[in-house]
């Protein structure tokens, strides 16, 4: 019997789930499962997860039946007390006995230390799966990550939708199991309407061909996300009859409308031509992020007035099916259009005086001050970029316009996009234009960084003016809640410079950004920049410094680094690169471990003679006039290759040094009796630790 197995399915049906989780609701359910099973020992043959619309569900394949036997061992009390004056057996003897269902006789005698004890040895069958699978399913849904919970009914259940069906099936038998206040049994439902009677499911293995012959519900995800890709590709290439049309394809508009639909049909529509003149972003906005459509281009990349929607039936009448995706598709961009010419009317800077009665936040002021504080950061910021300070000041003047402007209050998604047609179209400078774009980028990992430098002057002001003012009102993220895109908008000043190859001293500009806030009182440039730095610590955790191997970085080589004061995060990557090829030599373990020494000795020293000079007359062993002459030697060059930033070249030159840093520690007495000797021989070690600070704190790295 142990080595019997049985696959199992688990289905729970519900309304429709919240589309932009379902993935995540799958994924987390699968993981909760697997992770639920391994707890209690039950091995299996693999398992697969499943969601729609409609229901989550996870399919086991060749589950064990039932628990492996486990070995009991349970220690007693001691020897000595398992038998009273009489030599019969105790109370303490018979009760531990009995707890586990033998008679005293059975219990082991085993030395333990310096006494000897009483043993249960035994063993414990392992459960019916079946028993346990209930318990597992609940505790699996109930760690699922759902923000709000609902109710339903009179009942007291709770889940992300309501329950209307739950299904558990061991091999060929339903277990029974009551979830949710709902009774599970073999009855699934399939789509809603093509096949809307409950299926009774025979067999798990059998679940996702019973659901897509007699159900009309395609329960894998990746399979169904895959069909609407073939199926608006398909479409679009075919329906507007000229070579090269394909669809426009967004990776998150097709996970969501994946998670819409258990039966999907692509259907292919039109809306007026009159409509293409439109910017092309105003349209892909309204088709995608309002109406779920996919956007049809032609071979030169220009939109066609056609679009693709996917359906969740399969209709009789597709014609009328088309022709209401048309009639609702068509007063969105009726009224695009007409906020389009209602913003062309005016100059994009003749909303600048609006702005003042939009607040950005209560004690930081309006939009208007934002905009001039940014202003007077970008002016200054753009010649450390190669920007113009006039087209950066004018850039962040008009940056904020289009958010007062109809079209963004209707598609908040194209601030800036907008503020650059407008722009154009006014005939503001091109660079000021894109800028107005830019400022927003990078918007997500991985987006895109300003191309100009006038956008990445704005970038810079924008994100440095956000994370220096709410700072300053005490309102820093904490591990659950970031309202204002702090996180991101560190990330995004990292990269721009990283990325930008910007060496722009970090500090000075929060220290700029911070003074420039108008709340008064305490100034935390000093919290910013340490926040800030903790992103680019998790960056270069992450990126490393360079391709391969050879860029890793520890959280201690980012210590070392950080404790030399490096001026840029540009800086910092420099001489993580550097220190990274230093501990890849030889000498680097030998010259780590001497720092660590040097540290030391330097931190328990009384005399203060950090700061003093070497005495070349009181050097007497021929170990310590060696280190000195070495150090004189390849001091000037470290500190000219230093003053380069040539850190790797500064490394190398200390690495040289190894043979006389041995030397030294193997034959000179640094805390001597003599505190002439002591002092000199401890600004001899200054002397060396500070060329190899210069670069970074080796004594923080480990070894």
């Amino acid at each position: 019997m142990s080595g019997e197995r049985q696959d199992f399915l688990v289905e729970i049906g519900t309304e429709e789930l919240p589309p932009k989780a379902l993935r995540t609701l799958e994924l987390a359910l699968g993981e909760a499962l697997r992770a639920g099973l391994a707890e209690r020992g039950l091995a299996h043959r693999g398992l697969r997860t499943f969601a729609t619309p409609r229901r989550l569900a996870v399919s086991v394949r060749g589950l064990d039946v039932r628990e492996r036997d486990q070995a009991v061992v349970k220690r007693g009390p001691p020897a000595s007390a398992a038998r009273d004056a009489s030599g019969a057996w105790s109370r303490a003897a018979t009760a531990f006995a009995a707890s586990n269902g033998v008679a005293p006789e059975a219990l082991e005698r085993r030395a333990e230390g310096k006494g000897e004890f009483l043993y249960f040895v035994g063993t414990r069958s392992g459960a019916e799966t079946a028993s346990l699978l209930p318990a597992m399913v609940g505790t699996a849904l109930a760690s699922l990550p759902i923000p709000r919970m609902m109710r339903w009914g009179a009942g007291n259940a709770e889940f992300v939708r309501p329950v209307h069906w739950i299904v558990l099936l061991f091999g060929r038998e339903p277990i029974a199991a009551r979830l949710f206040d709902i009774d599970s049994g073999p009855f699934t439902r399939g789509h809603r309407f093509l096949a809307p009677r409950p299926l009774r499911l025979t067999s798990p293995a059998g679940y996702e061909r019973a659901l897509a012959t007699r159900g009309r519900v395609i329960a894998d995800f990746s399979a169904r996300r895959e069909r609407v890709r073939e199926q608006v590709l398909a479409l679009a290439a075919s329906v507007t009859g000229a070579p090269g049309a394909r669809a426009v394809f967004d990776e998150a508009l097709l996970e969501e409308v994946t998670a819409l639909v258990e039966w999907p049909v692509a259907l292919a529509g039109r809306f007026e031509e009159r409509f293409l003149s439109l910017p092309r972003e105003v349209l892909v906005s309204t088709l995608q992020e309002h109406q779920r459509y996919f956007p049809v281009e032609d071979a030169s990349g220009a939109l066609t007035p056609w679009f693709i929607t996917v359906c969740n039936i399969e209709s009789r009448e597709p014609d009328r099916v088309r022709a209401g995706n048309e009639r609702v598709v068509r007063p969105r961009l009726a009224d695009a259009a007409f906020f389009y010419e209602q913003d062309r009317r005016s100059p994009l800077a003749a909303l600048t005086p609006a702005l003042a009665n939009v607040t950005f936040q209560a004690r930081l002021g309006s939009l208007a001050d934002k905009s001039q504080r940014v202003a007077i950061l970008a002016a200054e910021i753009a010649p450390g970029l190669g920007a113009d300070p006039a087209l950066a000041t004018r850039a962040a003047e008009l940056s904020k316009c289009d958010l007062v402007s109809s079209m963004v209050g209707e598609f908040p998604d194209l601030q800036g996009i907008m503020g650059r047609y407008y722009a154009l179209a006014d005939g503001e400078p091109a660079e000021v234009a894109e800028a107005l774009r830019e400022q927003y980028l990078p918007r997500t990992a991985g987006d895109a960084l300003p191309a100009t430098a006038t956008g990445a002057a704005l970038a810079l002001a924008d994100k440095l003016d956000t994370l220096a003012g709410i700072f300053a009102i005490g309102q820093k993220p904490t591990g659950a809640k970031d309202p204002f895109g702090l996180r991101r908008a560190a990330i995004g000043v990292l990269r721009i410079l990283l990325e930008g190859g910007f060496d722009l001293d970090l500090r000075a500009l929060l220290v700029r950004a911070v003074a420039l806030q108008p709340v008064a009182g305490e100034r935390p440039a000093g919290e910013v920049y340490e926040y800030v730095l903790e992103r680019l610590r998790g960056w270069f955790l992450e990126h490393g410094t360079e391709a391969g191997a050879e860029g890793a970085v520890t959280t201690e080589m980012f210590d070392a680094v950080l404790a030399a004061d490096p001026g840029s995060p540009l800086d910092v990557r420099a001489r993580l690169q550097a220190l990274g090829k230093f501990l890849a030599l030889p000498q680097s373990a030998s010259l780590t471990a001497a720092n660590k020494r040097i540290a030391n000795l330097l931190r328990k020293s009384a005399e203060g003679i950090a700061l003093g000079a070497v005495n070349p007359s009181v050097l007497r062993e021929p170990a310590e006039i060696a280190l000195h002459a070495a150090l004189q030697g390849r001091g000037s060059v470290v500190r000219t290759a230093l003053a380069a930033r040539d850190y790797a070249q500064a490394l190398g030159e200390l690495a040289a040094l190894r043979p006389e840093v041995d030397g030294f520690f193997d034959a000179v007495m640094v805390v001597d009796p003599d505190p002439e000797l002591r002092a000199n021989r401890l600004a001899l070690l200054a002397q060396l630790r500070s060329l190899f600070t210069g670069v970074a704190d080796l004594s923080r790295l480990p070894g």
